[in-house]
């Protein structure tokens, strides 16, 4: 059994020996590589080296990674994402003096030796022996190369970091092998571009272009021959050598390499001292990484298009092509986003709403006609520090894609919905009921898609406030948020075509989720997203046809590629007819209905309010011909707090409806974003109206309200009769199906 030390190793000499075995060992296989007829050494045959097949493509053009660019639709900067902080250059764009540099300090006859430099290999040897221990290595730069080749390939895998960097026979001769392939095959230029760009510099930058702007805040072409050296001496160590952490050992190592370039005739003695006496002059660039750093509040916008990217199958078949994908970076992602829109959005969120309050708020816009994503905005600050209130939750989206898991009801945002699916069926917006403010339903006068009754027993509901009594058309129960309404109106449409109209406008959207078809879906009680509802609406504003959402445009790959990206898919709805009466019905929502505080003066504007059932959620989406915006506003954290006797941004409120807090964020969105000079308007039409009461009195010798028709019923169509029972009454609450909204 070998000697060992009082402490268990082995000595000085068992360890030169060891060292020695381990390099003739290389040497010999090296040579069995190198030339055929020492190949009956056996090496390869006894398991010391596997894969001795051709070199693999990775080791020639390794895929590095690289920083991604997020650009808005403008071209504007919007934020820069990386897992390694590199920029790839070619050697024309890198400095002369840090190529000697590097040579000098760490492969002085590379330009010399093949793969492996004998004589470094003695040379440590005999420095070795003297020391009693390894002092010092001889690999070369393409032996560096390659080990870092496969470190970059392992990624963040500790696993697969630790085995490319073991320190065994096996994968130093395997490292070997491949060096000889390399210098074949590329060349020593080509190998010193590689080995400069994947390197670690420390301070998270890899590669020298993105070491240079770290330290020095210039391209690695400008770099002086002081800051090159200093540059070449952090590869040794970047953590001791830190210039940041430690000036005076990166002065000391910096002048060690001065003084190599200056031994091997690189530069001049002069030179050497003159670069020497000067002051290491830092220019610390700090790094900018991830979704935090984009501008106007754009991080959650940001963080939409990463998730995207990682979960669209056209980036790729599986969860794991996608992602590497995303850590290889080296994208140019042109975005939806508009920077005028973003800047509206993001300054609308925080104009009413502070971000430490109980309630968040979130404002997102979206083209009609195009699908894209325009803005999203947010009260509270994108990032980590629960502290300063930051989250990134994004409240316009479902979980898939970086949100909410449930959603919120929408309230009665959702009762246009209900008015499109009862024009797409014929009635007329004269559709009149008279009704108290207080009604209930015989569940089974609902019929689901699969022809059976929604449940049994009533639905009970009501009006916002008793005054809310007497008889409505489609028109005025959209402005004035009459739920009695839209209970009977639902029964006269049906169910099951209310629940295939909101499909069809993309209601389900990121939620992932099938409706449910109970009929308190005519007053929002299902969820959706801020994001989902900007895009419902969109499809009023593009005439009847919904677009799927999309938030990137182009991306190109570092090498110039460009990558198929999502296209937004579209859809009619609902004819063109049904869309423009819908629009003109809720131009009165903002001229004298629920949101009169919303409305915009200098152009044609729709909308429509929603709050829930305890004001938990309160809503005001609307828009214009050429741009969509939804606003919600709710607690964001925990359990839902009721929005009643609560201080917001401020302000009191004894109770938050959508029209109040919601609808004036909507008209700070909507007026930053729009361009004044671009006035387009909606398609004007004819909208019937129902008689009003005293009307009917007038009417009454003339036989328009049949037998069994009840108070201030209208009948829009002449020769058909309403079925008496159709809106009956009944009791047992609650079983319309869940909460719902019942407020402005």
């Amino acid at each position: 059994m070998a000697k060992k030390r009082s402490g268990g190793g082995l000595t000085g000499t068992q360890q030169a020996a060891k060292f020695l075995g381990v390099s003739v060992l290389s040497g010999a296989v090296l040579a069995g590589i190198a030339l055929p007829a020492a190949g009956a050494l056996g090496l390869a045959a006894k398991g010391t080296v596997e894969g001795f097949d051709e070199i693999p493509s990775n080791l020639k053009t390794p895929p590095l990674s690289q920083r991604t660019t997020i650009l808005d639709s403008s071209g504007g900067h919007l934020a820069t994402v990386y897992s390694r902080d590199r920029k790839v250059v070619p050697l024309e764009k890198i400095s002369p003096y840090v190529q000697k540099a590097i040579v000098a300090i760490e492969d002085s006859r590379f330009y010399e030796h093949g793969a492996v430099d004998l004589k470094g290999v003695l040379r440590a040897i005999n420095r070795n022996a003297q020391s009693g221990g390894v002092a010092q290595g001889a690999s070369t730069l393409t032996q560096q190369y390659v080990k870092n080749v496969f470190v970059e390939e392992a990624g963040d895998d500790p696993e697969k970091v630790a085995e490319a960097t073991q320190q065994t026979i096996g994968r130093k001769v395997r490292e070997l092998k491949f060096a000889i392939q390399v210098e074949e095959e590329l060349g020593k230029k080509k190998i010193l571009e590689n080995y400069l760009n994947i390197t670690f510099f420390g301070q998270q930058a890899y590669g020298i272009e993105a070491a240079s702007q770290r330290y020095f805040s210039k391209p690695a072409a400008d770099l002086k021959l002081e800051e090159a050296a200093m540059m070449a001496g952090l590869v040794q160590s970047p953590s001791r050598y830190d210039p940041v952490n430690d000036i005076q050992e990166a002065t000391k190592r910096r002048n060690v390499v001065l003084q190599r370039m200056a031994d091997v005739k690189d530069i001049s003695q002069a030179e050497a001292d003159r670069a020497k006496a000067a002051p290491v002059t830092l220019k610390v660039k700090t790094p900018k990484n991830g979704c935090i750093t984009a501008v106007d509040g754009a991080g959650f916008f940001c963080d939409y298009v990463r998730k995207t990217i990682l979960s669209d199958p056209v980036f790729g078949k599986t969860p794991e092509e996608r992602q590497k994908l995303w850590n290889l970076g080296g994208l140019t992602i042109r975005t939806t986003l508009d920077p005028r829109a973003q800047e509206a959005a993001n300054e609308a969120a925080v104009a009413k709403i502070n971000e430490d309050d109980k309630v968040a708020a979130s404002v997102v816009q979206v083209k009609p006609g195009t699908g894209k994503i325009l803005s999203m905005g947010q009260s509270r600050p994108y990032g980590l520090d629960q502290k300063q209130h930051q989250t990134t939750l994004n409240l316009a989206v479902g979980s898939k894609m970086g949100g909410t898991t449930y959603g919120f009801q929408v309230g009665s945002t959702f009762k246009p919905i209900t008015a499109a699916a009862a024009l797409e069926k014929g009635l007329s917006p004269a559709q009149s009921f008279a009704t108290p403010w207080k009604i209930s339903v015989p569940m089974n006068s609902f019929t689901t898609c699969a022809g059976g009754p929604a449940g049994g027993g009533n639905w009970d509901l009501q009006n916002e406030v008793e005054s809310e009594a007497g008889s409505w058309d489609m028109t005025s129960a959209l402005g004035k948020s009459i739920n009695t309404y839209f209970a009977h109106l639902e029964q006269m449409t049906g169910l099951c075509e209310t629940v295939q109209m909101a499909k069809k406008m993309g209601y389900e959207g990121s939620l992932g989720k099938n409706l449910k078809e109970l009929p308190s879906i005519t007053l929002g009680g299902q969820e959706s997203t801020p994001l989902d509802m900007a895009s419902v609406y969109a499809t009023f504003a593009n005439r009847g046809t919904y677009c799927t959402p999309i938030a990137i445009e182009s991306i190109t790959t570092a090498n110039g590629e460009k990558l198929k990206v999502p296209q937004t898919q579209c859809s009619r709805a609902m004819n063109e007819r049904t869309a423009d009466t819908v629009n003109q019905m809720l131009k009165g929502v903002v001229e004298d209905g629920t949101g009169q505080k919303a409305g915009l003066s200098d152009r044609d504007n729709a909308g429509k309010t929603g709050t829930t059932n305890d004001r938990k959620d309160a809503w005001f989406v609307g828009y214009t011909p050429n741009l969509s915006t939804a606003v919600w506003v709710g607690d964001d954290v925990g359990e839902k707090t009721s929005m009643f006797n609560i201080t917001i941004g401020g302000v009191y409120y004894d109770k938050v409806c959508g029209g109040c807090l919601p609808g004036p964020i909507w008209k700070i969105a909507m007026t930053g974003a729009l361009n004044a000079s671009e006035t387009p308007g909606f398609v004007p039409v004819s909208v019937p109206r129902g008689e009003k009461p005293e009307d009917k009195e007038k009417d009454k010798d003339k036989g328009r309200n049949k037998p069994g028709d009840k108070p201030g019923d209208t009948n829009p169509f002449p020769g058909i009769t309403i079925p008496p029972d159709l809106i009956g009454g009944g009791s047992n609450r609650g079983q319309g199906g869940g909460g719902g909204g019942n407020g402005p």
